[in-house]
């Protein structure tokens, strides 16, 4: 309950809403940098688990639960 009081407090009653997009960009962004054009798509797999390890720890830095992440189109 204090947390969802403490998440409202700072972050407003959409925070998913103005959370999520930033964590999404700054994921993708730091995970594409360590991999050519190439690797993207022959690596897609390993991609993959880094970006949704990364979301994952990233969102729940503000009481976010991510359960599935899914990257469907990679080009």
């Amino acid at each position: 309950e204090r947390r969802l009081r403490d998440i409202y407090r700072h972050l407003g009653k959409d925070y998913d809403e103005r959370v999520l997009p930033s964590i999404i960009n700054e994921v993708l962004k730091s995970i594409v940098a360590q991999y050519n054009a190439s690797q993207l798509i022959t690596q897609r797999e390993r991609v993959s688990k880094a970006v949704r390890d990364q979301l994952v720890n990233r969102a729940r830095d503000f009481n976010i639960l991510l359960d599935d992440v899914s990257l469907t189109h990679l080009s």
